[in-house]
């Protein structure tokens, strides 16, 4: 136990707060369980840290732990958790909770037996805490941090802070907001470099190997974390991978699902329970027609990779700009509003705005008789009446 505080305090005291996520503000951290999933490289243990130190600093009351400690080997979680409010212990942080079995029964049991001790748990996308005899979902409230918007991006590479502004914003008052984000920055070039290697925090750390470390990250994803939650064996995973690959060849893919499950070698079914899988991993996103009631194991419109960043990691000589500018407008649009496949168009928002996407020549051709449709294109610093520069929708969060 002891060993474990003398880590905790120097990992909190050797943490930066330069930066912090979005997330961190948008926390209810009143609440007695807390729990944060996101992708691997998100920043989620650094998000836990940083709060650690900015609110409570260096004190024995806190305690931070990440479940794949070796401790864990002989030790469980009740017993620590039994034995930290014996010493005084109040705020318990444990990183990687999907790397401990058992781990939502013996959350559930501390919060039932710890009333006055406050949990907040990170765990992989892919966790579902309403899920089995162990059911979370009516203790904790549960937060999903994305990877990086183009605003945060900016901010890290240049501490350079910008306002974070709704979608109604930027579609009623895009050429004020446009001005004052050009006096700071040019967001046309940041743009280009955010689709490349600016989706995920560690990208000032990994500047020459970037690719390869997202690569990494789809392969652990892969061969750890999904069998870790799903029952697929080794032969599974194969197929997993390859239907990514054939994704990212295509993106944004329209699946014929019958001709895709035939190459792949799989049954529909399994291709759609596949298909979840990807996306629960924030490895694929997929878009669906705004038709109502339809299924969500129901047949996806577009598959889109879940950001640019992972397009050029897996197909290096990408040179689609209207692949990009889809994927950077979905991945930044999806976190915080509802995106469906409209009948005209290329994407409908919360039911209601329509966006065409496309190069600075975009016309209105085909939307001209929508309401609420916007053309939103690439290579602009500044949009007029109706037409929207795509980098604007990088400050949604």
């Amino acid at each position: 136990m002891e060993e474990l505080l003398i880590k905790s305090i120097k990992k909190v005291e050797n943490i930066n707060i330069d930066f912090k996520r979005f997330l961190i503000n948008k926390i209810n951290w009143k609440r007695r369980l807390i729990g944060i999933k996101g992708a691997r490289g998100t920043g989620k243990t650094t998000l836990l840290l940083q709060y650690i130190k900015k609110t409570y600093g260096v004190s024995e009351e806190v305690l931070y732990v990440s479940l794949d400690d070796i401790y864990f080997s002989e030790n469980k979680l009740v017993d620590l958790a039994s034995t930290f409010v014996k010493l005084g212990g109040k705020f318990l942080f444990l990183d990687e909770v999907h790397k401990y079995p058992n781990w939502s029964r013996e959350i559930k049991n501390i919060y039932d037996d710890y009333s006055d001790l406050k949990v907040v748990f990170t765990g992989s996308s892919i966790l579902e805490i309403d899920k089995g005899e162990f059911d979370l979902s009516r203790r904790a409230v549960i937060y999903e941090l994305p990877v990086l918007s183009l605003r945060e991006y900016i901010n890290i590479k240049y501490s350079i802070e910008t306002e974070v502004y709704s979608l109604n914003d930027i579609l009623d008052n895009h050429r004020s907001i446009a001005n004052l984000i050009n006096k700071k920055i040019k967001p046309v070039k940041e743009f280009v470099k955010y689709n490349y290697s600016g989706a995920y925090p560690f990208f000032k750390e990994t500047e020459h190997e970037y690719s390869s470390h997202i690569e990494r990250i789809v392969n652990l994803i892969l061969e750890t974390d999904l069998p870790s939650f799903t029952a697929i064996d080794y032969s599974s995973i194969i197929k997993l991978k390859q239907l990514l690959l054939v994704i990212s060849e295509s993106v944004p893919f329209q699946p014929n699902i019958s001709k895709l499950s035939i190459k792949i070698g799989v049954t529909r079914d399994t291709l759609i329970k596949y298909l979840s899988y990807l996306e629960k991993a924030h490895l694929i996103s997929l878009l669906r027609s705004n038709t109502k009631g339809m299924s969500k194991m129901a047949k996806p419109e577009k598959i889109f990779m879940n950001n640019s960043n992972l397009l050029y990691a897996l197909q290096p000589n990408l040179t689609n700009t209207g692949t990009i500018r889809e994927t950077f407008f979905h991945s930044q649009l999806c976190v915080n509003h509802k995106i469906n496949l409209p009948k005209s168009g290329d994407f409908i928002v919360d039911e209601k705005y329509v966006f065409e996407i496309g190069g600075k020549n975009k016309t209105r051709k085909q939307i001209i008789n929508l309401p609420h449709a916007y053309i939103v294109s690439d290579n602009i610093e500044y949009g007029t009446k109706n037409k929207i520069p795509i980098w604007l929708f990088g400050f949604l969060y």
